[in-house]
């Protein structure tokens, strides 16, 4: 891939949300359309999900999978599909940990990571995942 198109609006809401939920990991899926003459992702919204892990292990992530079930029917046959989901790194950088390279079976999923302390957001990175559990590769966001 060779860039991701967020709008401003989605950004800013994930700082938030990763704001509000320090010192535990937000997350959420990420909804948009890809571009295959440009190869180009454009996410055009975002879904919060509840982190199914967050009391038990803070500093971990679990998207709700019946929220994803629900978005994928809601989506089915239209123009938009799920191209990744994002969470954050309270106290830690904007890059995929060895957790989250372990967690990266899905290779057409966008990764959006957001470092967040206790003064809010600061950096906000997208990955994509290399074949074979290859590591990741960063995407400029556009």
């Amino acid at each position: 891939m060779t860039g991701v198109t967020i709008p401003p609006e989605c950004l800013r809401t994930i700082g938030d949300l990763a704001e509000r939920a320090y010192p535990a990991e937000c997350c959420g899926l990420l909804v948009g359309c890809r571009d295959v003459d440009s190869d180009e992702v454009r996410i055009t919204r975002i879904v919060p999900s509840i982190n199914l892990l967050a009391e038990e292990t803070p500093r971990r992530f679990e998207v709700d999978p019946a929220l994803r079930f629900r978005l994928m029917r809601e989506l089915r046959g239209g123009p938009e599909e799920i191209v990744g989901h994002y969470h954050s790194h309270p106290d830690g950088p904007a890059v995929p940990s060895a957790r989250d390279a372990e967690m990266a079976f899905e290779p057409d999923l966008l990764w959006v990571i957001v470092s967040a302390g206790a003064g809010g957001a600061t950096e906000t990175a997208a990955y994509f995942p290399l074949p074979e559990g290859g590591g990741f590769s960063r995407a400029p966001l556009l």
